[in-house]
């Protein structure tokens, strides 16, 4: 799923070759990104898009050979005046009279092209890795000639090519890992040797390296010596593309800033994307305002006459989070009377706070959707969730230039985040705009591998490790206070990856525990019957609860709970069978066989229900196991495929509380369910207590940073 979709979008054609162009939010100035060398499509600005969309109009396109674009078969077609004449055709598609170029490789040739073939329409310009004839070679890719047959393919001799059309994939993984050279980078770098093997052919990108490309070092200064409009030049010092003096000496040329990225490799907007796109809007500001800040209201509190105020980040996936997380805050302000809480989370989440009476930040409504993501990615009770949290890279860098914006325009006293992933990431990636104490919470510690990805997930998910411990150990101020919920023994005893740590040591070393936290109390065994009267269940008949939590991922499993209904109620005559599908699933979308199922949406009060039932039928989520644990409750839960924290995270939690019965979901069968239904409501429930108190014993730490 994508960050942002196009608010329009379409085709230009010249000379009879096509070209696929987007346009992405409103506002001045236009950004025109330029495509780079064809090897790749527009997608490569998914990372800048988002939020560049919030604050101005963005235009992109593939460029030709690429993408939706056509392919051509003249090398002629992929010379760089013709994607420059591309390009002012999409602006006149998109009737845009002036742009801001944003040009990145290639893509700088072409904006130089522009900028002084068609001055009127450019109104700003950003090179990035410029790909001029202006730098120093970069050692090691000298010494290969491109058309003749190599006896080696060792290194940069791939650039050749006989080895393109004989091994593109081999030449794609290799040049991508040239691109994107930093570490911990292995996302970007899939994403781009993916978009070379699927949007493009060799046969193609042989073709553009006979195409005519700026000319010579001298044709290049003379043509940046003409550029009128405001430039800015951006490097990262670890190119191994383009050698770092090409962009310092194309800012000489131009006469503008050079931004130097330290660390950075070619492509600093995939793998930066934060600081990339916090400069390009600066830069668009003042392309825009010719220096001169936009006019808004501003006010300031003296430090006296202040409330204290909190921002609370709450993970969207599920209902859970919210819950403890409410019940954290409403600790805090019984410790704190006069503390103010800001909500900054995505629907479901959201209205279940405006129900609660909870002060939701209009920014919100900003939000990349995490829960619809994850729920494109599920298919039949399957969601790897590790893949798809990979996937969702884009939707996470929007989300935190969202809570950027909002921690730049108003001061917050504490910042908490209940497994905002983003905000933990982007902030151990820039410490510089850490503006507030910083609180970090979560129930699972360590990226898991699942059998089904094999050796490669298995160095996946420790390189996402990996790169998460050298960020604490890094910067482990960024984290003011590190809560785990749940003790010591509910951390899986498992290892990061080879050679990385023990998990449950360096939590220990790195978190402070305060027991799990539910956020409701449970139901005394005295008040069970009454409740159960409240909520019109019957004395005589014995209730099951199927339910998913509050995400839209449960759906296959409603269904086949569902579906062995009949044969439930044939073992279980006096079983009353209540579906509860969440708020994201439609009840009418369940197939149901039996006039007798119990079928209801969205439920308020479904702890209530879960708390007074005779057994359940559970997804594998932490939040409604663990509710019903508390409650000494029998229930069956069966964790989604491929979900590492269902089914490694918290399985071990519910063993050992001694809680619940795991099924597999391909064990499922209508018979099979039936008869681990009765056994259930035969066996005693022997499960551990569960303590109450984490909710105040979180709230008294954090209250300490106030």
């Amino acid at each position: 799923m994508r960050a942002m979709e196009p608010v329009d979008d379409g085709f230009i054609e010249r000379d009879g070759v096509k070209v696929h162009y987007e346009v992405f939010g409103s506002g001045s100035p236009t950004l025109l990104l330029l495509p780079t060398w064809s090897i790749i499509p527009s997608r490569r600005w998914k990372m800048t898009v988002p939020y560049l969309a919030r604050h101005h109009r963005v235009v992109t396109f593939d460029g030709r050979g690429c993408g939706q674009s056509d392919r051509p078969s003249d090398p002629a077609a992929y010379a760089d005046h013709e994607f420059a004449a591309d390009a002012i055709a999409v602006l006149d598609a998109t009737t845009t009279d002036q742009a801001l170029l944003v040009g990145c490789s290639m893509g700088s040739g072409f904006a130089l092209r522009i900028a002084t073939l068609y001055p009127d329409r450019v109104c700003g310009a950003v090179f990035v890795a410029p790909a001029v004839p202006l730098a120093d070679p970069i050692p090691g890719r000298i010494g290969y000639p491109f058309e003749d047959v190599l006896d080696t393919d060792e290194e940069w001799a791939k650039y050749n090519k006989h080895y393109w059309l004989r091994d593109w994939p081999g030449f794609a993984r290799f040049f991508f890992n040239q691109v994107i050279n930093e570490p911990h980078s292995t996302k970007p770098r899939e994403d781009c040797v993916g978009w070379a093997l699927n949007e493009t052919d060799p046969e193609t990108i042989v073709l553009t390296q006979y195409a005519k490309y700026l000319g010579s070092a001298e044709e290049v200064r003379d043509r940046a010596s003409a550029v009128r409009c405001p430039c800015l030049v951006v490097q990262g010092d670890n190119d191994a593309i383009i050698h770092v003096s090409a962009g310092r000496r194309l800012a000489e040329a131009l006469g503008c800033e050079f931004v130097l990225f330290e660390g950075s490799g070619h492509v600093p907007d995939a793998r930066d994307p934060i600081r990339f796109n916090l400069l390009l809007h600066e830069f668009a500001e003042k392309v825009q305002g010719a220096g001169t800040p936009p006019v808004r209201d501003r006010r300031w509190t003296r430090a006296r006459d202040r409330q204290p105020k909190v921002l609370y980040l709450s993970s969207p996936i599920g209902l859970g989070h919210a819950r403890r997380d409410l019940a954290i805050a409403q600790e805090l302000r019984a410790r704190r009377p006069d503390v103010e809480v800001d909500w900054l989370t995505q629907h479901p989440v959201t209205a279940l706070l405006e129900s609660a009476g909870e002060q939701v930040h209009p920014a919100c409504r900003l939000l990349s959707s995490e829960s619809a993501h994850i729920e494109d990615e599920c298919a039949d009770h399957d969601l790897h969730v590790f893949q798809a949290y990979r996937r969702m890279d884009e939707i996470l860098c929007a989300n935190f230039g969202v809570l950027h914006d909002v921690l730049d325009e108003s001061a917050y006293d504490l910042v908490i985040g209940d497994e905002a992933w983003e905000t933990d990431y982007y902030l151990h990636e820039n410490p510089e705009l850490k503006r507030a104490p910083f609180v970090w919470m979560t129930d699972f510690v360590g990226w898991l591998p699942m059998a089904s990805g094999g050796a490669a997930e298995e160095l996946l998910t420790a390189d996402y490790n990996a790169e998460m411990i050298e960020q604490i150990a890094r910067y482990p101020r960024l984290r003011d206070l590190s809560l785990f919920v749940g003790d010591p023994v509910d951390v899986v005893p498992e290892s990061f990856g080879a050679g990385l740590p023990d998990i449950r040591d360096w939590t220990a070393d790195n978190f402070e525990f305060v027991g799990y936290v539910s956020g409701l109390q449970p139901i005394a065994d005295d008040d069970r019957a009454g409740v159960r009267r409240e909520l019109g269940y019957r004395d005589d008949e014995r209730v099951c609860i199927v339910a998913v939590g509050g995400s839209g991922v449960g759906s296959s499993l409603l269904n086949r709970v569902a579906a062995a209904y009949p044969e439930v109620h044939r073992v279980l005559p006096d079983l009353r069978m209540v579906v509860v599908t969440g708020p994201r699933i439609d009840p009418r979308s369940l197939k149901v066989h039996d006039d007798g199922l119990d079928v209801r949406a969205f439920v308020p009060d479904l702890w209530k229900h879960l708390a007074v039932c005779d057994v359940a039928v559970v997804q594998g989520g932490l939040t409604t196991t663990m509710e019903l644990a508390a409650n000494r409750r029998p229930f069956v839960y069966v964790p989604l495929r491929n979900h590492f924290e269902q089914q490694v995270h918290v399985r071990h939690r519910l063993d050992r509380y001694r809680a619940g019965r795991y099924a597999d979901y391909d064990d499922l069968r209508p018979d099979a369910l039936a008869t681990m239904l009765l056994e259930e409501l035969r066996r005693p429930v022997q499960s551990l207590p569960v303590a109450s108190d984490g909710a105040a014993r979180a709230a008294a730490r954090i209250a300490a940073l106030l």
